[in-house]
């Protein structure tokens, strides 16, 4: 559904190398790497936000620079939550939806039921600022996933969270991607996070990618000794999701 074809970019003394990657209609793709070794550019070029120097990004084989960013049906959830502080969490889940025109009936029952699904319907009236770090994510995808986005990209979404709530919410990530079965692009450098959500891994390292696979496969054999050094020597102890 998506592809990286040989991508470069620089971005003052950052840059991103031939970048090739293949990512699946409907799979949970996790980028991991360490802090400033270029995930979240990827998914900035995915979402339109930047055009590479060279190469292509394609959506559904279509060359995406013929696609503005607004008609890419995708959705975007960041670190920092990202939701507007003068508005309460139905009004910030209900933005898009209202910037499209929606009707009313259709918005209120789509809220609803995203709400219900998150178990932050207690929460319609409450203004961000009143929050815990797990409450504003939850929102921040409610958010996200009402405009019924063919492809969700995730920026360090559980990073500043704690590990109770991190742990909660990777299991409400795993359930709302079966129920949606949209295309995930997962960006994390948490390598129990990446294990336990995705279908499959890509290593980046210093502004390329290192290897591809599946969780087990990426944590236990790793390509070379640069991937290794990064992931450490003793296998991961987790739950491999699949």
């Amino acid at each position: 559904m998506i592809k990286l074809a040989d991508v470069s970019i620089t971005l003052g003394d950052f840059s991103l190398k031939n970048v090739h990657l293949e990512i699946r209609k409907g799979e949970f793709f996790t980028i991991l790497g360490p802090t400033g070794t270029g995930k979240t550019v990827i998914l900035e070029l995915i979402a339109g936000l930047y055009r590479p120097d060279a190469g292509k990004v394609l959506i559904n084989g279509a060359d995406s620079e013929n696609i503005p960013p607004e008609k890419r049906e995708i959705g975007f959830v960041y670190q920092d939550y990202a939701l507007f502080p003068h508005l309460n969490v139905y009004k910030n889940i209900a933005f898009g939806p209202r910037l499209r025109k929606m009707p009313p009936s259709a918005i209120k029952e789509n809220v609803q039921g995203l709400a219900d699904m998150l178990e932050i319907t207690h929460l319609l009236a409450r203004f961000p600022g009143t929050l815990s770090g797990g409450e504003q994510q939850r929102v921040s995808l409610a958010r996200a996933l009402i405009m019924k986005p063919k492809i969700l990209l995730m920026d360090e979404p559980l990073s500043a969270l704690d590990p109770n709530t991190k742990r909660m919410l990777c299991g409400e990530l795993k359930r709302v991607h079966e129920k949606y079965r949209c295309t995930v692009v997962h960006v994390t450098h948490d390598f129990n996070e990446a294990a336990m959500l995705a279908d499959r891994i890509g290593v980046i390292l210093k502004g390329k990618v290192k290897q591809v696979g599946v969780p087990r496969e990426v944590f236990e054999r790793p390509r070379d000794q640069e991937v290794k050094n990064f992931l450490g020597v003793e296998p991961l102890k987790a739950v491999y999701a699949r």
